[in-house]
């Protein structure tokens, strides 16, 4: 069992203590949020709240997520950064390849590439993307991402994409893992097909269980039933000692968390109370989670 803290809509000049209490308190991970902005208007319901609306404002901070792995590796020496998830459906991959193989070495290999389609159509099409054949467009993207960074000369010809040999230097010092992000049964078949895990965003435990389990079985249609494979989960009902490994019970690899929420201190909160929270979860938590 891994624990890995969420950073999302937290002030940016506390990033960098966040990230090294977490370190110091045995996290294994920092997840990175991402969102490119926040418009007046959207036409599309957000998918992961009940009622379709964002439970963050205009005035929300977001870091740029591989900037802020960047900063924040280089105030630590283990913890790993992945995003979680970065909208993939807006973006360039060729771009985006550049920024992930300099974090990446930046990082000393510590760095994931969590990958989602994107919801807001306004995103995509504001960033020159279109929002028809996203899915396809983000299939071809992963293509293009895995392509270019494991090295050496490489050219894509498909639908979207489409350039000849090239090469992007320095390569990752190791592998990029990549998570596939989303509930849908197209995400799912996406991640068990192409990633080396899967992230949630906020779900209940039973929910939880139902979407690892039909996980599994994709894998096994993939053959891919042996495979290493991570289950990142944001789950909403189960805390506390009993809670996590109940967790771990139904496939949960790596949980993902922010300490002072249970603390009821908000995202706003200065960071001294922040830092005692993560400590406490740290002696409370991850240093019993094993007996």
């Amino acid at each position: 069992m891994k624990f890995t803290l969420s950073i999302a809509m937290n002030p940016l000049d506390q990033l960098g203590e966040l990230a090294r209490a977490a370190e110091e308190a045995g996290f294994s991970s920092i997840a990175l949020p991402d969102s490119l902005f926040y418009s007046e208007t959207v036409s599309a319901d957000y998918p992961y709240t009940p009622d379709g609306s964002r439970f963050w404002t205009e005035e929300t901070p977001w870091a740029d997520p591989l900037v802020a792995a960047a900063s924040m590796g280089a105030v630590t020496e283990r913890l790993t950064f992945y995003t979680s998830v970065l909208k993939l459906g807006s973006r360039n991959p060729v771009l985006l390849a550049r920024q992930v193989n300099s974090v990446a070495a930046l990082t000393g290999g510590r760095f994931g590439l969590g990958l989602g389609v994107g919801w807001s159509p306004e995103e995509f099409r504001w960033c020159g993307a279109p929002y028809e054949k996203r899915g396809k467009r983000v299939d071809e993207a992963i293509e293009v991402l895995r392509l270019i960074l494991d090295g050496g000369m490489g050219e894509f010809h498909g639908e979207f994409f489409d350039f000849d040999k090239l090469r992007m230097s320095p390569t990752p010092p190791s592998r990029v893992p990549f998570y596939i992000g989303g509930h849908t049964d197209v995400a799912l078949r996406r991640a068990a097909r192409v990633a080396d895990g899967w992230s949630s965003a906020m779900m209940k435990f039973d929910d939880l269980r139902e979407t690892i389990a039909k996980l599994r079985g994709l894998l096994a249609d993939q053959g891919r039933a042996e495979d290493p494979f991570e289950y990142q989960a944001v789950c909403i009902d189960k805390f506390g000692l009993d809670g996590y490994r109940e967790q771990g019970e139904i496939g949960v690899t790596d949980i993902i968390t922010m300490p002072w929420v249970f603390d009821g201190l908000g995202f706003d909160a200065e960071v001294g109370p922040k830092l005692d929270s993560i400590k406490k979860f740290g002696d409370e938590i991850i240093a019993k989670i094993g007996d």
